[in-house]
C-alpha cells in the first residue's frame, strides 16, 4: 500500500510537471501511470478534482473566454453530453476494456502530436465537426477518464492562436472534468471519504506544476514536448497491449 501511494504521488508530480512545462498532459500522464496500480475508476476519482482546478485556472487565465464560448460551444455541449452517456463505463467490471481503450487513446494522442501534418478546418465546417469531435471526446472521457482525443487535434485545426488555444483547451478540459465528476459521483466512486487523498493529489499536482514552470524557463519547450509525446506513446502501447493479451 505504501509503495502504491508513493508510485501514485510520483505519477501525479510527473503529470503536473508536464502540464506546467507544456500546458497539457495532466490526465493522460497521470491516468496512464496510475492504472498500472489501481482500477481506472479509482484513478479517475483521485484525479478529477485536481484536474478541474488546474484546468479552470488555465481556462480563466486570458482574455479569450467569451469569444471561445461563442466559437466552440457545440464541442463543449456535446462533450458534456457524451461523457454523461457512459456514466458507468469506468467501473471496475469494465476496467480491462477501459485500460485497453486508454492505452490506444494515449498512443493516438501522442502520435497526433508527433506527426507534423497540418489539418485546417474552415469556419463553415466548425459547427458540425465541433459537435462530432465533442461527442467523441465525451465518449472517450467516459471510458478512460482522459478528455484529450479528439478534442486537442480539433482545437489545433481551427486556427486558434497560441494563447487562445491554451485557454480553449483549459475550457474544454474543465467542462469534461465536471461531466466526469458527475459520472463518478453517480456510481459512488467520488465520495467525501476521498477528501484527504484528493487533497494529497492536489498538493502533488501543484508541486509538479511549480517544477514544470521552472523547466519551461530553463529548457526548450519544443524539445521537452517531443520527449513527453514519445514517452506517452510508449506508455499507451504498453497499457493497451498488456491489457489486451493479459
Amino acid at each position: 500500500m505504501e509503495l502504491t501511494a508513493v508510485f501514485v504521488a510520483a505519477a501525479l508530480v510527473l503529470a503536473g510537471t508536464v502540464k506546467g512545462a507544456v500546458g497539457l498532459g495532466l490526465p493522460p500522464i497521470a491516468m496512464g501511470f496510475m492504472v498500472i496500480v489501481m482500477p481506472p475508476v479509482e484513478a479517475a476519482a483521485l484525479l478529477v478534482i485536481p484536474a478541474f482546478f488546474t484546468n479552470a485556472w488555465q481556462m480563466l487565465r486570458g482574455p479569450h473566454l467569451r469569444p471561445l464560448l461563442r466559437r466552440v460551444w457545440p464541442l463543449l455541449l456535446c462533450a458534456f453530453a457524451g461523457t454523461l452517456v457512459g456514466a458507468d463505463w469506468l467501473t471496475e467490471e469494465n476496467a480491462r476494456v477501459g485500460t485497453i481503450i486508454l492505452g490506444f487513446v494515449l498512443a493516438a494522442y501522442a502520435a497526433s502530436g508527433l506527426v507534423s501534418i497540418q489539418v485546417v478546418i474552415g469556419r463553415s465546417q466548425q459547427g458540425w465537426l465541433g459537435a462530432l469531435a465533442g461527442g467523441l471526446t465525451g465518449l472517450v472521457t467516459a471510458a478512460t477518464g482522459v478528455s484529450s482525443m479528439p478534442m486537442v487535434p480539433y482545437m489545433q485545426a481551427i486556427g486558434l492562436e497560441k494563447d487562445a488555444l491554451i485557454q480553449a483547451m483549459g475550457l474544454s478540459f474543465t467542462v469534461s472534468s465536471v461531466a466526469l465528476a458527475i459520472n463518478l459521483a453517480s456510481v459512488e466512486a467520488l465520495t467525501w471519504s476521498l477528501g484527504p487523498a484528493v487533497v494529497g493529489a492536489l498538493a502533488a499536482v501543484t508541486l509538479g506544476l511549480w517544477l514544470g514552470q521552472i523547466i519551461r524557463r530553463r529548457l526548450n519547450p519544443a524539445s521537452f514536448r517531443i520527449w513527453f509525446l514519445v514517452t506517452l506513446l510508449a506508455l499507451g502501447l504498453y497499457l493497451a497491449l498488456r491489457s489486451l493479451f493479459a
